[in-house]
């Protein structure tokens, strides 16, 4: 819920990072945190928000590296090294998404997520993704943004999925590099652990292979489905 808290141990092993990793960023006032009688507490909706914005930002080697963390120290909930294959299908890409604002976006997405029948409360997903752009744009370089609600409690989605919407037209999202966006994905994750895995990851296989412009150039959704593999693939 969101207004639960972590301990120090706690919230180190959700960033997928060591106590000592987490008391260093404490000293330099680097990640919310509050003190109660002399023992470190951690806000988890302030948390989860902190860490999300951290992950879209992080680029070339600072994300590599993440990203090797995260995959180690997510072995213990899901042992497969390729995330998409489970999460992702042809059917949940729209390579026409007609949304021509970010309002239309958030609601053309959370209804392409509803059609995977793995949302239990449509409505909720969208109250989410509002209010996780109304705190920072999840737009980041090179015209993608990788939507996902402010919250992920259990009893929104059945089981974790990742949708990807192409839009027919750029769209301004408050992406850091200034420049409009095109390809959008949401992703829906209930395990926090693995949500920021798979930030990571699609962050990586952005950077690192020619995923971005492919999916523009990719005449339709199946063809989009076997780049995203494919790229997967190449960052593993």
């Amino acid at each position: 819920m969101p207004y639960q808290t972590f301990g120090l141990e706690d919230v180190a092993r959700y960033l997928h990072l060591s106590p000592a990793e987490v008391e260093g960023m404490v000293k330099r006032q680097e990640i919310p945190f509050e003190k109660r009688g002399g023992r470190l507490v951690f806000r988890k909706a302030e948390i989860e928000t902190w860490a999300s914005r951290r992950i879209l930002g992080l680029a070339g080697k600072h994300l590599a590296e993440y990203h090797q963390k995260t995959t180690r120290a997510t072995q213990d909930v899901d042992r497969r090294q390729a995330l998409l294959p489970e999460r992702l299908r042809p059917e949940f890409i729209d390579a026409s998404l007609p949304a021509k604002t970010k309002a239309s976006v958030l609601r053309e997405m959370a209804l392409l997520a509803g059609k995977t029948g793995r949302v239990y409360d449509p409505d909720a997903l969208l109250a989410g993704l509002q209010q996780r752009e109304e705190l920072c744009s999840t737009g980041v370089p090179g015209g993608l943004a990788l939507l996902h609600p402010r919250h992920r409690e259990e009893y929104l989605f059945e089981s974790p999925f990742i949708v990807l919407g192409r839009t027919v037209q750029q769209i301004p999202f408050g992406a850091p590099d200034g420049r409009p966006t095109d390809l959008f994905f949401l992703v829906a994750c209930p395990d926090d652990r693995l949500h920021l895995h798979m930030l990571a990851r699609l962050c990586l296989m952005a950077q690192k292979t020619p995923l971005l412009e492919e999916l523009r150039q990719a005449p339709t959704a199946e063809a989009m489905y076997d780049i995203l593999i494919n790229s997967e693939l190449a960052v593993l």
